[in-house]
């Protein structure tokens, strides 16, 4: 992703900074969608796997990349608090 737009990007709701998900906070997201544990903050089920996306700063929120394109709509992000083995450290 470019680092100019990632500079720009941040939360829709908290203002909060995003930066891309490594690859442990990927897994960790997608053993919950296949667990069909995961819920974006709308309260819709995540049925896919994420494989590419924006998580704040903070790492409370997760927004997919969807084709390149960033998904920062309020209801889109997916909160990781509902995941107990998310690396919050």
């Amino acid at each position: 992703m470019d680092k100019r737009l990632l500079d720009i990007l941040c939360c829709p709701v908290s203002k909060t900074p995003v930066r891309p998900a490594t690859r442990s906070e990927l897994d960790s997201i997608n053993r919950a969608v296949a667990a069909g544990q995961l819920a974006t903050v709308a309260g819709v089920p995540v049925g896919a796997r994420v494989e590419e996306a924006l998580i704040t700063t903070d790492r409370k929120v997760l927004y997919r990349i969807e084709d390149g394109i960033p998904v920062m709509l309020p209801e889109e992000g997916i909160g990781t608090l509902q995941v107990s083995d998310f690396p919050h450290g």
